[in-house]
């Protein structure tokens, strides 16, 4: 694991590569909205995603993460099928619903059974490097459905010279983002971590969170502001040494959210002395997000070492699928 988050920028270069080659066929019909469906490493991109061109896609993106469809999908709709194995059990049951219903459909796989679907019906799809764990292929998932909504006309390809640029921006902090993940993965050791960033980078958080989950073998939760004023804040009450609180933060978050977050800290403190901030750095919103994943992966990274245990393993996850099978 440690090898997979430290090549992640040659893990981007390749996958722009990948985009740039993907070639995509016209609708037959007007696209209305898009769906993407995929859980788990392979669904978070897909969340991140529909955060990061909000402001610049002119139709609906909804996240789907489940065996069925919403019932607006039909035709005019593009859905996205993102599965790094190729043989999640929900998202080939979502794919084989989007096939009968007659939805433009494209396809982000390393192979398994999404790829012969793909091949069977004649479906656009992008083939990426397998043989990794499917949350360390965040690059090359990520990274595709942009190309893929660019590819059928959503948005325009300011996100290539956004990408190229957090390639360089991540190989330039290298450094300074392990010793930084490093002293807060310290600092989380033992504790239950608490994280909170703006709306527009919930997605970035739960990607943090899993990768707590997965690597770094711990339970963790998430929220975003403003919403968590209005509800969690409330269950601050008591003092707990055992919660660590988490900030993502980004220099240019709207401002009302930026005071809620400093009036949120004092209230916390009264509860928690281990609160800490992460800002991000870059340009644009898109190398802000590869910023505060990258950090996130070092950290749950150096959590594992410190707890003596293997980042890569999820034994858990396959006693499940191995009873689901029987069923």
């Amino acid at each position: 694991m440690k090898d997979l988050i430290a090549t992640f920028t040659q893990q981007l270069t390749e996958a722009i590569s990948i985009g740039e080659k993907s070639k995509f066929t016209k609708p037959d019909k007007e696209i209305r909205n898009v769906l993407i469906t995929g859980l788990g490493g392979s669904g978070i991109g897909g969340t991140i995603v529909s955060q990061v061109v909000d402001k610049q896609i002119k139709i609906p993106v909804v996240i789907n993460k489940d065996y069925f469809l919403p019932a607006f999908v039909n035709e005019h709709t593009l859905v996205i099928v993102s599965s790094y194995s190729g043989n999640t059990e929900e998202t080939t049951q979502a794919m084989d619903e989007a096939i009968k219903r007659k939805s433009k459909i494209c396809c982000i796989t390393s192979g398994g059974k999404v790829h012969e679907m793909a091949q069977k019906n004649k479906l656009d799809h992008i083939l990426i490097p397998g043989g990794r764990p499917p949350r360390s292929a965040f690059a090359y998932s990520f990274t595709q459905l942009f190309f893929v909504l660019h590819g059928y006309g959503l948005i325009d390809d300011s996100f290539k010279s956004q990408l190229k640029k957090s390639v360089q921006l991540l190989d330039k902090e290298s450094e300074h983002i392990k010793a930084e993940t490093y002293y807060l993965a310290e600092k989380l050791h033992r504790k239950i971590p608490v994280i909170y960033s703006e709306s527009n980078f919930e997605g970035v958080c739960i990607r943090f969170r899993q990768q707590i989950n997965e690597n770094s073998k711990m339970l963790c939760w998430h929220h975003a502001l403003p919403e968590m004023n209005h509800n969690e804040l409330v269950g601050w009450t008591t003092p707990n040494d055992k919660l660590a609180v988490v900030f993502f933060r980004n220099e240019n978050d709207y401002e009302r959210t930026q005071a809620r977050m400093n009036l949120s800290k004092q209230i916390m403190q009264k509860y928690t002395p281990y609160i800490f901030e992460v800002f991000s750095k870059g340009e644009s919103q898109l190398e802000k997000v590869f910023y505060l994943v990258h950090f996130g992966d070092w950290v749950s990274w150096y959590l594992s070492e410190i707890k003596q245990i293997d980042a890569t393993e999820v034994k858990v996850i396959d006693f499940l699928k191995g009873e689901l099978a029987k069923v």
